[in-house]
């Protein structure tokens, strides 16, 4: 890697904009990758710098470019859960179908870590399968409810999942339901929430 391309990567992670832009405009190529394989965009995206992220995707940088962990820009909003970078991306033509290491999509993980603005947006502005299955058996309905804490973000985030059309019967690899997972963990508003759609 060259020092232009380290600088881009640098100031990208940083969201440092005029950095970027002056490496972008110095010839720092905009699918540069670090030791991990990410891209300016993905260091921005995992940063939730959307001024960076603009300016690289104006340059022509790609939001499918996965690392060595199979991660996105996009998929990366899942787990950041920043609503204007998926956003953005979207605008981008982000293909939402890419999967991470663990075969999940970008709802997966943001229904595990409570991200209701993300949850929400995502479901009412994309196509995204809210009932699609990672290599662990889980949809991102299970996935809030065996990785989530049973308080009140991933409480909403089982109701807005409900909403959109969610399959509450879908049970994990184990034959084990959302709302089995929930009365086992004492979750009681959210077993009672599953068990008005059963």
């Amino acid at each position: 890697m060259n020092d232009l391309d380290r600088t881009l990567l640098t100031a990208a992670a940083a969201g440092d904009t005029d950095a970027v832009h002056a490496a972008l405009d110095a010839g720092a190529a905009v699918e540069a990758r670090d030791e991990h394989r990410r891209t300016p965009l993905l260091l921005a995206a995992l940063g939730d710098h959307t001024a960076a992220a603009r300016l690289l995707l104006a340059a022509g940088a790609d939001p499918d470019a996965q690392d060595d962990r199979q991660d996105t820009p996009w998929l990366v909003t899942g787990v950041t859960g920043g609503v204007a970078m998926m956003r953005l991306l979207l605008a981008a033509g982000a293909d939402l179908r890419i999967t991470n290491r663990f075969g999940g999509v970008s709802l997966i993980p943001a229904s595990e870590r409570g991200h209701v603005d993300y949850v929400r947006a995502v479901l009412r502005e994309t196509d995204i399968d809210v009932d699609h299955v990672n290599r662990l058996g889980w949809t991102a309905l299970l996935e809030a409810v065996i990785l989530g804490d049973g308080g009140r973000a991933h409480l909403e985030i089982v109701e807005l999942l409900i909403t959109a059309g969610a399959n509450p019967a879908l049970a994990d690899g184990e034959g084990v339901t959302a709302l089995e997972h929930a009365e086992r963990r004492g979750f009681e508003d959210i077993a009672g929430l599953l068990r008005a759609v059963r």
